[in-house]
């Protein structure tokens, strides 16, 4: 006998999709604001690159955002593929920021959060895909609040 889902079961998936997604989203904020928040003569410098500068400190703060994203993608079930990719990304921007200078430099083109928010973003669509449910709306950035 073929399993039909109730409207109990359909509300409880719609909600989880949503639950989903808005973790996305915040997460997407986050890396927005630590990779891209402001711009300095024409490049994007974000709290990642800014908290750099204090040695030791400021890279493992801005480790902890690369495991929530970690975190985030274990819970939603994605490839491992895509869960090594988010380590390797935080584990290189980690090890590269703490070298005095060439770290700082780093920061600014690795800008490691928006990878892994990426990977985040596809293995949420792949999910979703695979529970045949349509991709989620690409995000809008309002660059006029991103510039300073």
């Amino acid at each position: 006998m073929p399993y039909t889902s109730s409207p109990a079961d359909d509300a409880a998936t719609t909600q989880a999709r949503a639950a989903r997604r808005d973790r996305v989203a915040r997460l997407d904020r986050l890396a927005t604001a630590l990779d891209a928040r402001f711009r300095v003569f024409g490049i994007p410098v974000g709290w990642d690159s800014i908290l750099g500068l204090i040695p030791g400190v400021g890279d493992v703060a801005t480790a902890l955002p690369g495991a929530a994203m970690f975190y985030e993608a274990r819970r939603m079930g994605a490839r491992r593929r895509a869960r090594t990719r988010i380590a390797i990304n935080t584990g290189i921007d980690l090890a590269v920021g703490a070298i005095p200078l060439v770290g700082d430099l780093f920061d600014l083109a690795f800008k490691s959060h928006r990878r892994n928010i990426e990977i985040l973003k596809a293995e949420l669509a792949r999910t979703e895909a695979q529970e045949g449910l349509p991709p989620p709306a690409p995000h809008q950035t309002n660059t006029s609040e991103t510039e300073a």
